[in-house]
């Protein structure tokens, strides 16, 4: 049976009002499939490390490889909306995260693990941006909160079921397991894309297959400099200082020059990367700032709590997972009612109060030790993610309710990207201070036989630095002004 490329206002007429709902449930299973992909492997690091012996920082790149391949994708969602419209962008992009998965499961080797890792990562670049593009197109300003809320509901059960059924799999069959998982949603996200998906965007304009073509030499300077960024971090934990020097100060030149070509770009009447117009909205611009440090915080702990509790407190992979469960349900119900909040209550109170509660949440973490009662762990790990609960719909709707709609596009891009961007930084930078801070506490005792109690100084810490960060980020929160009309900046 032939496919229909229906357009939005077609779907309309077949669904009603029903439609812009069904749409929002098909974009879900596939941000989950990606969400799932980003999070589930942090169970089968260790697993993964003592296979191939890697060290720490090899380690930790399979996490960092897959997060600057979606910092770098997310810039190149509006063009690929435009140019190939909603339903083929968003469908190519989950066969590619499939064709990751599958292939990441079958590596036996290191270095095609990476690829795999960046295959997921594009394709996850390519998705995340969309869902908060179509709810700003497709739902009235009075109920993009609740639209954002049961969105964020059906979302944080990614990451609370994924590493309880990983930490199994691991457990069972080992870490290449956890690749397969993204399959079943891959595959129900293609039914539900051709079904529900319109080829244009809703609301908006079909695909201009014939318009302008990618910003190639803005994407290759933002590619440069956020490798070099990452690099440059990784660099700083040993002797290469100078490695460390070179790479950090390429990144820090790419910055200005980036910006440069992109006012060019835009002078000439071409399509940049990032529209730098969007900055001229200062809650756009404040709500950026703060997702930038949030993302350290938020993606640095996502990838430490797992890795802490297996390291520092000697549980396995399975008793993670189910740790992590009851945390990832909350968030749900928490997430759900923030999004509500955030239509009535200004936003920058309910992204203050949140960070507020993941920075506490640290500090508790980092405070405890081997023989630990579990429920603690547990607890703590539910204060943090109620704080992500009120932070995540909140700092969304408020830094984008300011952009007009022309830009809304490129504004959830550059947005998602200065987010992943944070947190691709602060996997990096969890990484390295935790190994400084082992290795600080190892030459300050005279003990032979402390690797655990090393391990678990050097975790406080690391908890400690993401609180400090969290603060950070609240106190640039205070910038965000609540907005609930669509303006033009």
């Amino acid at each position: 049976m032939p496919i229909k490329h229906h357009n939005s206002q077609e779907l309309r007429s077949l669904y009603g009002e029903r439609f812009r709902w069904y749409l929002l449930f098909s974009v879900m299973v596939g941000t989950m499939a990606s969400i799932i992909s980003s999070t589930i492997f942090n169970v089968a690091i260790p697993a993964m490390s003592q296979h191939f012996q890697l060290g720490q920082s090899r380690a930790q790149w399979v996490t960092s490889s897959f997060m600057v391949a979606t910092t770098v994708a997310m810039l190149t969602t509006p063009w690929l909306l435009s140019r190939y419209g909603y339903r083929n962008t968003y469908l190519g992009a989950v066969l590619l995260l499939m064709l990751g998965g599958i292939g990441g499961g079958f590596s036996s080797d290191y270095n095609l693990v990476l690829v795999a890792r960046v295959v997921e990562g594009l394709a996850a670049g390519v998705i995340q941006p969309i869902p908060a593009i179509i709810i700003l197109h497709a739902f009235a300003s009075h109920e993009q909160g609740r639209a954002n809320g049961l969105f964020g509901m059906g979302i944080v059960l990614a990451p609370a079921i994924g590493p309880s059924v990983g930490g199994l799999l691991v457990d069972w069959m080992g870490w290449r397991s956890v690749f397969f998982m993204v399959v079943p949603l891959c595959l129900a996200s293609v039914w539900l894309g051709l079904k529900f998906v319109p080829v244009n965007a809703p609301g908006g304009a079909a695909a201009d297959r014939h318009g302008k073509s990618l910003d190639w030499l803005g994407l290759a300077i933002a590619t440069t400099g956020t490798v070099c960024l990452l690099n440059g971090l990784v660099a700083l934990h040993g002797t290469g200082w100078q490695q460390s020097a070179v790479l950090l100060g390429i990144a820090l030149v790419c910055l200005p020059v980036f910006i440069a070509w992109q006012r060019h770009l835009l002078a000439r009447g071409g399509k940049p990367l990032m529209d730098l117009r969007l900055f001229a909205s200062k809650p756009f611009a404040a709500g950026c700032i703060v997702a930038f440090i949030y993302g350290v915080a938020l993606f640095g702990s996502t990838y430490l709590l797992p890795v802490f509790m297996q390291l520092g407190l000697s549980y396995s992979a399975s008793v993670v997972g189910t740790t992590m469960l009851p945390a990832g349900l909350v968030l749900g119900g928490i997430i759900a009612l923030a999004g509500r909040m955030a239509d009535r209550t200004p936003v920058h109170w309910l992204v203050i109060g949140g960070l507020s509660l993941l920075a506490l949440s640290f500090v508790l973490t980092g405070v405890l030790q081997p023989g630990s009662s579990l429920w603690l762990l547990v607890g703590y790990t539910v204060l943090g993610r109620i704080g992500l609960g009120f932070i995540l719909p909140s700092l969304t709707l408020g830094s984008m309710r300011s952009l007009d709609r022309s830009l809304i596009s490129q504004g959830s891009s550059s947005f998602s990207f200065l987010r992943m961007l944070g947190g691709a930084a602060g996997v990096s930078l969890c990484g390295i201070f935790l190994e400084w801070r082992v290795a600080f506490y190892a030459n300050q005792s005279p003990a032979i036989d402390i690797a655990l109690a090393e391990r678990v100084a050097g975790f406080r810490d690391t908890f400690l630095m993401l609180a400090v960060v969290c603060v950070l980020a609240g106190i640039a929160a205070r910038q965000l002004q609540p907005r609930t009309a669509t303006t033009s900046p």
